[in-house]
Order: structure tokens, then sequence, then C-alpha cells
């Protein structure tokens, strides 16, 4: 029985925050902790910093999604096989999509993948799946698919049934109430939810969002300071299929303190 933690999205320093003061304490409960860290470095991208404070904190390997590339310290961190790119890129891109884990003698293969639905241009994420899965000594395979339309989520969790052990969405910073075991033994979730400022519109203080909508003008989006919760699924599998799912929230209280 493998038991792994996949956090979302992870957002700005409020997430850092919350993730370093978290992680340590919920490490003991799994084999293996995945986070996407996707926005972790001021809301957009992952940092030298970022990235050795979420490891440090405890995960395994970290994914990313459409802005892998905003900071320029990405290219080296890239070489690091804990950190994992979008797998549908082309041909010749830095860095790894998918990479096998060895944890207590089981096999374990996190993917990371970009939607196309409402999203800038990458490969065909079905296809990616179809040529990354006849590779041989796989083992299990998680997948954190980083996409904006729920119907791509689920039709790519359909797809692969029986095939991964899981398919967990990212991307939308809102976690859904949808969690499941497929009937061939994938759990699946539409989105995981983030991990970042609770007051927020997605991470973003109101103010900026709002005005946006009101004036259809463009505006300066900032990160909300203020209390963060933290998100993320909780699973076991076995056999290379899922035997559980659960959602994982968690608030601090409005001085940083753990909420009741």
């Amino acid at each position: 029985m493998l038991r792994l933690l996949f956090v979302g999205d992870v957002y700005g320093k409020p997430g850092r925050r919350v993730l370093a003061a978290q992680l340590p304490l919920l490490r003991p409960d799994f084999d293996f902790i995945v986070v996407n860290g996707e926005n972790a470095a001021g809301g957009y991208g992952l940092n030298r910093e970022s990235f050795d404070l979420i490891t440090g904190a405890g995960a395994d390997a970290v994914t990313l999604g459409n802005h892998a590339w905003h900071h320029k310290d990405i290219t080296a961190l890239l070489n690091d096989p804990r950190l994992i790119r979008p797998l549908n890129l082309p041909p010749g891109t830095p860095g790894r999509g998918a990479h096998t884990f060895e944890v207590s003698g089981v096999r374990l293969t996190v993917v990371n993948l970009l939607g196309r639905v409402f999203m800038d241009a990458a490969h065909n994420p079905f296809l990616a799946m179809d040529e990354l899965l006849a590779q041989p000594d796989l083992g299990t395979v998680f997948v954190d698919f980083h996409a904006e339309a729920t119907s791509e989520k689920a039709a790519l969790a359909w797809y692969l049934d029986g095939r991964v052990a899981a398919v967990i969405g990212t991307h939308t910073h809102v976690a859904t109430a949808d969690s499941r075991i497929l009937p061939n033994g994938t759990a699946f979730q539409t989105d995981a939810g983030f991990t970042g400022p609770l007051h927020s519109i997605i991470g973003a203080d109101p103010d900026g969002p709002i005005q946006k909508f009101v004036t259809e003008r463009p505006h300066r989006f900032s990160v909300k300071d203020g209390p963060a919760e933290l998100n993320g699924v909780k699973l076991e599998l076995e056999g290379g299929q899922a035997v559980r799912i659960e959602r994982y929230h968690y608030e601090e209280g409005g001085d940083g303190s753990a909420a009741s």
C-alpha cells in the first residue's frame, strides 16, 4: 500500500508559509508527497528559493504548469529529478515531464500535463499519455493535470481509467467536491484546490480582479496578505490502482494560527 499526498498549487508567500508549517506535520503519515509549485514564487512560476522551501518541508516531487518558464532560474532547476514540468511540450524542452521514483520497493511515476482548452498551446495530452504508457516499468502512475476546463480533466481521467492510479487536476485554485474512484481503479478529482491566501480571489487581493471586471481594463494583481489555506488530496494506491481518495483541507486562523 502506497500512501500519497498531493498538495494543490502553492501560491505566493502565504502559500509557502502554510506549506512550510503544515507539511512537516503531515510527512510521517505518507510514503510520498507531491506538491504543485506552479505559483509559489510571487504568484507566478517557481524559483530556487521556493523550490528549496517546498522540498525542505518534505515534498518528494514538485510539479509545474503553464507558468513554468516565468523565472529564469527554472532551467537550472530542471536538472533536479524531483522537479517535473509538463510532459506535453515540444521535443527538446529542458527537464522531464515524468519521472519514476523508487518508494519502499514500489515504482511510482509522477507525470505533469497541460490542458489545451482555454490554455496556451500545448501538444495533445491524451496522445502524450499514450506514448508514455507504452514504456515499460513505470509502476504506479500519478498524473497532475494542469488544466482549465472541467470537461477536459474528466475526459482524460476516463480515458486513462485503469491505466494510471490517479488523475488529479490543478490550475483553477478551487477545490472540487467530486473525489471518486472510477470503475477501473483510477482516482479522480477535477481540482485539488490551491495552497495560498484564504480571503482572496484565487490568490489575488480581491481589488485587482474586481477592478478588471468593473472597468473592463487591465489591472495589476497582487498576492493577498493574511491567513492561508492548504488544499490537497490523500490517496492510497495498491497494485497500480487507487483503493482510497479523500480531500484534505486546512485553514490558518486570522492571526496565522491553526483554525479549529
